[in-house]
């Protein structure tokens, strides 16, 4: 009886010296239930969109001011973009910038139009609203340089002696891709960290990537080349058919790695695209704006056409409704795709796999 109530003791004494211990350790961030930098209570929800042009808002118009140009910021942020019409949280913030690599969503030092890391302006979000979903919309302008791709396409439409850029790039691109690839998934991981420096775990909150859909067709109007669009019908096909869905399934892989959920944008606008001979633009055709200047003087000059072939407001509301459709549903990959109907509808495949780490 003596040594059973010594026993008792002994575990009671242990119980309690753990308890102690536990209590005096400080809490982890990104662990789950750890809310020592987490939005404090009753925090406004919010739905945070980080990456480039595509998720900035650029060709959807009536930019913020602060980023048309003034003190050289070009991010181009509107709110006619789809991360503040999803009605998915109280509260949209756009961190994205036009022209943004995965270097200037990811943390570090380097500086674009003026701004910083939007991984790092994240953590400053996280704790000031409980995010409940964050849009990644990137890799476009590291090794695939689409934006330098499309003018060199316009410059062989322009140049007959030159060799078509799809002849030229088709060996290059899925090298491209390949060296893309680890790029997103750094910067990814460190979306990933600022949440976790901000006291969330992973499983608090939904992380989509989201890819990119094609701004021509092969089926243009006919003189197309004179209304807009300096595309050759063989370039335009293959960046229809090949280049953007070939980015489209890496960035797929990429988001499976980070336990992220991937939304297909390749086909977002197919029917649509700029110059089209199918139905109503939602891309912007060539688009010389001249009023850059009022605000950025000659240094301007090379943003005169900053918003040709992106998605403008019309489509920015049908990539809202598919990505508000999505992120409802527990599916690991969907697909926007425009309906008989007119309107872009999601195309949906089996629920997401549980996030681990």
């Amino acid at each position: 009886m003596a040594r059973r109530l010594i026993s008792t003791m002994r575990i009671a004494a242990g119980a309690t010296l753990f308890a102690l211990v536990v209590s005096a350790l400080p809490a982890v961030s990104g662990l789950p239930g750890a809310t020592a930098s987490a939005a404090p209570p009753g925090a406004r929800t919010a739905i945070v969109a980080l990456g480039d042009s595509a998720a900035s808002g650029e060709g959807a118009g009536n930019y913020e001011e602060g980023t048309r140009g003034e003190n050289g910021d070009w991010c181009h942020r509107s709110p006619n973009a789809y991360i503040q019409r999803t009605g998915l949280a109280s509260t949209a913030v756009n961190l994205a910038c036009s022209g943004a690599s995965s270097t200037n969503v990811g943390f570090g030092t380097e500086v674009h139009y003026t701004e910083g890391s939007q991984a790092q302006r994240l953590v400053a979000v996280a704790r000031t609203f409980r995010i409940t979903t964050v849009v990644t919309q990137f890799g476009a302008n590291d090794d695939p340089s689409f934006g330098s791709s499309v003018v060199r396409c316009v410059a062989v439409y322009l140049n007959p002696s030159q060799p078509g850029c799809a002849s030229t790039l088709a060996a290059e691109w899925p090298k491209r891709l390949a060296a893309m690839a680890p790029k997103v998934a750094q910067a990814l991981g460190d979306v990933r960290e600022a949440m976790r420096q901000a006291g969330y775990s992973d499983q608090d909150y939904v992380l989509v990537v989201a890819s990119y859909a094609s701004p021509v067709t092969e089926n243009m109007l006919r003189r197309h080349g004179f209304v807009g669009c300096p595309y050759r019908t063989e370039d335009a096909r293959w960046g229809r058919q090949t280049a953007v869905p070939q980015l489209s399934s890496t960035l797929r892989g990429v988001a499976d790695r980070a336990n992220a959920r991937f939304l297909d944008l390749s086909r977002a606008t197919e029917g649509h695209e700029a110059c089209t001979s199918a139905g109503p633009e939602w891309q912007r055709r060539l688009t010389v704006d001249p009023r850059v200047f009022i605000r950025g003087g000659w240094a301007a000059v090379g943003h005169v056409a900053q918003e040709s072939f992106h998605p403008n407001a019309t489509a920015h509301g049908q990539l809202a409704s598919c990505l508000a459709s999505f992120v409802r549903t527990s599916a690991a990959h969907g697909q926007c795709v425009p309906g008989a109907d007119g309107n872009l509808h999601l195309q949906a495949d089996a629920p997401a796999a549980p996030v681990i780490g």
